[in-house]
Order: C-alpha cells, then sequence, then structure tokens
C-alpha cells in the first residue's frame, strides 16, 4: 500500500534486511529448492546481491545448500521466529480452548486466521477427523475478497478501508464460483456485518464452503476472524448459516471477550 511505499523510501529503512526476508519468502512449494540464479530471480535483485545474501543466511543457519547439486532450500531454523510467534501470541492463546470446543462440538475444521498485510493468514487451526478437500497448514494464506475469513474481518473495518483493501487486492476468479467484482463483494461484506459472520460457498476451493466471523480488539476494531470449513458433501448451504454461521459467531465472540480479559 502507499503508506509501506513511502516508508520504503525513507533513510531508516534497511533495503539488506528486506532482501533476507524477500528471499526466505521466495521459497515455496513451487520452489522448495533453488539455485542463486533462480533466487536472484524470484526476488528481483542482481546475482551478486544474491549471492551475499544467501551466504550470510547460510551461515546464520536459515538456509541450506545441497553439496552436490549446489541448489538451496529453506533450513528448519525458519520454524524459530515463527514459533516464536505462535508461543507468545495472546490472542491465539485465548483462541485455542474456543476453537477446541467448537471443533468438538461440530467435527469440522475449525480455525483462527490473522490479516496479513492484503491476505489472511492461518495462526491456529484444529482439524476435522473427516475427510477435507484441503488441508490449511499454520502459516498458509489465502485472499480476503473471496474467502469468509477475510470478508468476516473486512465486515470490521469501516467502509473506506474496506474500499481501499479490496481496490487493492488482485481479485482473481480461483473457481467458477468466484466472485471479483466490487459491486458485488462489498455488499456480502455489508451483510456480514449486519448478522455477525460472512459466508463462502465454493468461491475459493470447490466443494468446500466457509463461514467466518470476526474478533475485535478492545477498541472494537477487527484483528482476527474465526474460519470454519464446511465440506458440500456433510452441509447445504441453509445449515451453514443457519447452524455453523451462529456457531462461529459465538466462538468469535467468546474469543473477543476472552482477549478482552487478558488485557
Amino acid at each position: 500500500m502507499k503508506e509501506d511505499n513511502e516508508a520504503r523510501g525513507t533513510p531508516m529503512f534497511n533495503q539488506s534486511i528486506e532482501k533476507g526476508l524477500a528471499i526466505l519468502a521466495a521459497f515455496g512449494p513451487n520452489g522448495r529448492t533453488m539455485s542463486i540464479g533462480q533466487i536472484a530471480e524470484a526476488v528481483g535483485i542482481t546475482r551478486s546481491s544474491a549471492q551475499r545474501v544467501v551466504f550470510t543466511l547460510e551461515t546464520l543457519g536459515y538456509l541450506a545448500k545441497d553439496p552436490y547439486t549446489r541448489r538451496y532450500e529453506l533450513a528448519n531454523k525458519v520454524m524459530e521466529i515463527g514459533c516464536n510467534y505462535l508461543e507468545t501470541n495472546p490472542l491465539i492463546d485465548s483462541a485455542n480452548p474456543v476453537l477446541s470446543a467448537a471443533n468438538s462440538a461440530c467435527d469440522e475444521t475449525v480455525s483462527l486466521i490473522e490479516p496479513c498485510g492484503l491476505q489472511m493468514v492461518y495462526v491456529a487451526t484444529f482439524t476435522s477427523r473427516k475427510p477435507i478437500v484441503a488441508h490449511m497448514t499454520i502459516g498458509s494464506r489465502m485472499p480476503m475478497y473471496c474467502t469468509a475469513a477475510g470478508r468476516a474481518y473486512l465486515s470490521g473495518l469501516e467502509d473506506d478501508e474496506v474500499m481501499k483493501i479490496l481496490q487493492s487486492e488482485d481479485r482473481k476468479r480461483i473457481t467458477v464460483h468466484t466472485r471479483t467484482e466490487i459491486d458485488e463483494i462489498f455488499p456480502i461484506i455489508q451483510e456480514a456485518r449486519a448478522r455477525g459472520f460472512a459466508t463462502n460457498f465454493e468461491e475459493y476451493y470447490l466443494g468446500h464452503m466457509n463461514v467466518g466471523a470476526p474478533v475485535f480488539n478492545a477498541e472494537g476494531r477487527a484483528i482476527a476472524a474465526v474460519n470454519l470449513i464446511a465440506p458440500t458433501s456433510r452441509w447445504s448451504a441453509e445449515e451453514l448459516t443457519g447452524k455453523l454461521g451462529p456457531m462461529v459467531l459465538d466462538c468469535a465472540r467468546a474469543i473477543t471477550n476472552a482477549g478482552r480479559g487478558r488485557r
């Protein structure tokens, strides 16, 4: 966003750290291992710059190099930072027992998802024992515009901020059901604000419906969302809105109240 671009132009902004973090973030399912040249191309920096940053990350233990292929991959030390976040986040601490109870009540996957830039990231989850189409691990990300958790979070913001985020997102059609136009999405967010929870009918994964409700801080601003996956093989749209929606709303309210009680 504009504020981020302005911050990058200040003398306080450290471009070396930016490059290092960008390199770590470049590794993923589509790039589990990479050569120096591939790393440089993925991050958009010169090969010499990539070599220096990769050497530093390898020396610090965040990257590992295969001695035969000379390709790099993430080392398990990168988990230390993420683990520290999960262990020191009081919201996750408050949410876990509530999510566990909701998971036991319906035997479906229930998660806490927080905003990260223009995306939502899974920070806690209790998985169903039954089959699901897609399992989202801790740290997985998804867009806001076409997911129940994203819409639930947006419903807890002011309209001008919602519009700013929607306009900034790359609203791609992910399934045949995905809504991408703002004039379609915005009324859905307003409806979610009125009833307390948002829905998603196979807009992100075919075979998955979702319901999400916002979690608020002490100032009444949305800071996260509870998300429940309801496979179409086990639930109808009417059950999603009539039974699971109120359950997720109660779950989000319990986390909100628990979080406020810790302050």
